[in-house]
């Protein structure tokens, strides 16, 4: 009891700081002037799929404070759906997004097709925030997005720590 206890709020710790970061508006002042210069690719350029399999053009999202979380429905982690849920239900409207990329590949922990993770997301958990199709997110077969977010050409600070079990990645772009 203690133990997963304990792991919920390790897990939550993050998310918890990123909402507390979006709810006092920190970073809401960065950008002082507009500018012409181009931006550098970042990780809202990819395009990808929903959760139903339709494209979704994650540059939807600039402007917004964008959470990308790889989960899974049969880990110990599992019950961060309840707090990012919550968390988004919270802060969407001041801007924060939270956008769930189910993936196998931590002890085949997500071994459902898209149809019965977001059954399982709904029913269980009432998820509302962004669902996307299930992803590598290591090995041969990762997908674009997460190559970029965890490319060694990138600096330390910014590419993914992996836990061995999950990685999230938190992105601000200005709308264009």
């Amino acid at each position: 009891m203690f133990k997963s206890a304990l792991r919920w709020i390790i897990c939550a710790i993050p998310v918890v700081g990123i909402a507390l970061a979006v709810s006092i508006g920190w970073g809401k002042d960065v950008v002082k002037e507009p500018t012409d210069k181009p931006a550098e690719k970042g990780p809202l350029q990819f395009t990808v799929k929903d959760i139903d399999g339709k494209e979704q053009n994650l540059a939807d999202y600039k402007g917004k404070v964008v959470l990308i979380v790889n989960v899974a429905s049969k880990c110990g982690n599992t019950p961060q759906y309840k707090g990012l849920e919550s968390i988004y239900e919270k802060y969407k409207d001041k801007g924060l997004v939270i956008i769930g990329f189910p993936a196998n590949n931590f002890g085949k922990q997500e071994p459902g097709t898209n149809e019965q993770i977001k059954e399982f997301c709904s029913s269980t958990y009432s998820v509302a925030f962004p669902m996307m199709s299930k992803v590598s997110v290591k090995g041969d077969d990762k997908a674009p997005l997460y190559k970029f977010l965890t490319e060694k050409e990138r600096p330390a600070s910014l590419r993914a720590k992996w836990n061995g079990i999950s990685a999230s990645f938190l992105s601000i772009e200005t709308a264009p």
